[in-house]
């Protein structure tokens, strides 16, 4: 049985979340490289000094809100693909991708933390890894079941190099975790890459205004988009892709 909590602790629990939001709101108005330990003190009604408390640096509140948030993305994308019936594999897919950019577009700010400029001087600790994969677990996942249901073709390797050695890193990651079998395929993986990085990559040219006056409707086009990624990495059926 879990002891109850203390009212300290509650209090600790309570300023600690006070802080985390008065950065994401900083992060909307100041963007991530602007993000002040001062000025969120100020923000939450206490002096600096008694932030420290809670985050020792700059550094550590920022740590703090990466994890959040990507943890807040991946739990958006991994249950909006729940929903879906295990068998319906480009449902799964579409599902997943949609709910990856109603997050962001919903919170810029956090994505451009997120997936915007590096933040001058700060480089992210290892605790970042496991939430910032957590929607390329689910593609990739979603590919993995494809694969073994035997829905996908055979695909051909691609120019640039052998898909194995250029993924090597992301095969040993996704293998460890048990995604993926001792023979899945290098270039599947490979292409379940290029899947995510291109969503996301689309999702920062809207946000970021790339894409005004270029697209007619940046739902629709967002869809194409992912339905075509997702037949190139063997999600989606080469027929349901526009």
């Amino acid at each position: 049985m879990t002891a109850p909590r203390t009212a300290r602790a509650l209090a600790r629990e309570t300023l600690t979340r006070e802080i985390l939001d008065a950065a994401r709101a900083r992060l909307v108005t100041d963007g991530p490289a602007a993000l002040s330990l001062r000025a969120v003190a100020r923000d939450v009604g206490m002096v600096s000094s008694a932030v420290y408390r809670y985050f020792p640096s700059r550094d550590a509140l920022l740590t703090a809100l990466l994890v959040e948030c990507y943890d807040e993305l991946g739990a958006a994308v991994e249950t909006a693909e729940a929903a879906v019936s295990r068998d319906d594999l480009p449902g799964r897919w579409l599902a997943a991708c949609r709910a990856l950019r109603a997050w962001c577009v919903r919170r810029p700010g956090e994505f451009a933390l997120l997936y915007g400029t590096p933040v001058p001087g700060y480089a992210a600790p290892q605790d970042t890894v496991e939430p910032a994969t957590r929607v390329v677990q689910a593609l990739v996942r979603i590919v993995a079941d494809s694969w073994e249901s035997g829905g996908s073709p055979a695909l051909a390797p691609g120019p640039g190099g052998d898909a194995a050695a250029l993924v090597a890193p992301a095969l040993a990651f996704v293998s460890a975790r048990g995604l993926v079998g001792p023979d899945a395929p290098a270039e599947a993986v490979a292409r379940t890459l290029m899947a995510w990085t291109t969503l996301f990559g689309t999702v920062s040219f809207e946000l970021f205004g790339h894409l005004h006056r270029t697209v007619a409707d940046y739902d629709d086009w967002f869809d194409a988009v992912a339905l075509r990624v997702g037949a190139d990495a063997g999600a989606v059926p080469r027929s349901a892709a526009p």
